[in-house]
């Protein structure tokens, strides 16, 4: 795979000098209340939710991104998503880990945060503003429905990972590259978004329904949780010598 495309940012970065960490955190940990976050929402800002993926799913803003503190490399994949590094930034974390969030935002380059939801996604709830979420199934769900009838799947792991095993017929678009090829795909079909274990796939449904992609099921626990499924149709890389 190619380097993420914050690398060659960065390394400008560190030639030319950067802001300290301390005027970065002094700067931008800003408690927003609903009325000032949503005030600063428009179509150059982006909202980052930070929070799990089944919290997530359960409930977010609409429009929103999910890249979860944990389960992944977060700042890699702010950096491989989200390509210029001065795009403007409002946080919805886990309760106490707003500063987490923008500490390890800046350490990639990402300096333009607005601030963050006070009381997080609790508060929007509390306040009645409109919700969105993902619809999720289990592996052994999928199963069934993936041996009854025609289904699309999208397969969201890096090519290494497909051919070394997938789903037959599945389709291989690496997280790193989907929102350039969002134009593959039909907003009028229902999709099936897995990774290996349920971090990426998320991303890659929040990338999907923030652009207007409504029909998208999640498979939680990913190919680790697909492959334990009986009578599927996995492919397997084979060893010749």
């Amino acid at each position: 795979m190619p380097p993420p495309q914050y690398f060659p940012k960065n390394a400008l970065l560190n030639k030319l000098g950067y802001e300290s960490i301390d005027n970065v955190i002094e700067r931008e940990y800003i408690p927003l209340s609903v009325e000032e976050f949503k005030a600063k929402m428009n179509n150059q800002t982006i909202v980052l939710d930070t929070r799990n993926p089944s919290d997530f799913a359960n409930a977010h803003i609409p429009g929103s991104i999910n890249i979860g503190l944990d389960g992944g490399p977060f700042a890699v994949w702010v950096g491989a998503l989200i390509e210029d590094l001065k795009t403007p930034i409002l946080l919805v974390t886990p309760e106490g880990r707003e500063k987490e969030a923008i500490i390890r935002l800046a350490r990639v380059g990402y300096e333009n945060c607005l601030g963050y939801l006070e009381g997080g996604m609790d508060a929007w709830i509390r306040s009645k503003e409109k919700i969105s979420d993902i619809h999720q199934i289990d592996a052994a769900e999928f199963a069934k429905r993936l041996k009854a009838e025609n289904i699309n799947v999208i397969d969201v792991r890096k090519p290494t990972e497909y051919n070394n095993a997938h789903l037959e017929n599945a389709k291989n678009i690496p997280l790193d590259f989907l929102p350039k090829q969002l134009n593959e795909l039909d907003k009028n079909q229902t999709y099936y978004i897995h990774c290996a274990g349920g971090y990426r796939s998320m991303i890659a449904s929040s990338i999907l329904k923030r652009n207007g992609f409504n029909n998208i099921i999640d498979i939680k626990g990913g190919f680790s949780a697909i492959s334990q499924q009986e009578g599927l149709p996995i492919l397997q890389a084979s060893c010749t010598m």
